[in-house]
């Protein structure tokens, strides 16, 4: 199966696949609305999250928001684009079933 190769292995992990599917989606989100919409510990999610920055398929943007640092995070055109081909291959991995 072609589509089996075209399946990028850092979008795997469940976490990260979720991680970049809800960045195209809103565009930017911060570490702590990450942390509530998937559920995870601070350590898990800094882990993916320093994956997918290694893989330059997110950038983190620092800020202060009433006086509290907050890291912000968007995909960047690598992580768009290899979240399109890793989402295309399922879709044809899928459509194989039928």
């Amino acid at each position: 199966m072609k589509a089996l190769g075209a399946l990028n292995p850092v979008l795997e992990h469940r976490i990260r696949l979720a991680i970049c599917v809800l960045l195209a989606k809103y565009g930017e989100i911060s570490f702590s609305r990450f942390k509530q919409q998937l559920a995870v510990t601070d350590g898990n999610l800094g882990a993916q999250l320093r994956r997918l920055e290694e893989q330059g398929f997110i950038d983190p943007r620092k800020a202060l928001m009433e006086r509290k640092p907050v890291t912000w995070y968007r995909l960047t055109t690598e992580g768009r684009q290899a979240l399109e081909q890793h989402l295309g291959a399922l879709q044809q991995l899928i459509s194989t079933l039928d």
